[in-house]
């Protein structure tokens, strides 16, 4: 059965690089990188104030959504980063949408 993709394709028009992070290390103690790549995505992102005893500071967070299984041998996106409009922002969240058929519908990635 075809499930409705509800990340369309003609909707992703930003460029991102999505850098994926597994669960181990490398011998240098760096994450191993799964994944290094460049997509296209539609990107949704906010800004919020919060004020702090010293200053106000501004945070930035975001979320991508990605149409395909960019990383289909990973059950899961636990880390890694983007860079995004020139900014690079870390992955603080990662979830792969299923289908009910345990397909992957889209991947949504949260950063800040």
């Amino acid at each position: 059965m075809d499930f409705p993709k509800l990340v369309l394709k003609q909707f992703c028009k930003t460029p991102v690089k999505v850098t994926v992070y597994g669960e181990g290390i490398t011998e240098d103690g760096a994450p191993e990188i799964l994944l290094n790549t460049d997509l296209l995505c539609n990107y949704q992102d906010c800004a919020k104030t919060v004020l702090t005893a010293q200053q106000k500071k501004v945070e930035v967070s975001g979320v991508i959504f990605i149409p395909d299984d960019f990383i289909p041998d990973s059950p899961t996106i636990s880390g890694g980063y983007v860079e995004i409009f020139g900014v690079r922002r870390e992955i603080a969240k990662g979830r792969k949408a299923r289908n009910p058929d345990g397909s992957v519908n889209y991947i949504e990635l949260e950063v800040i």
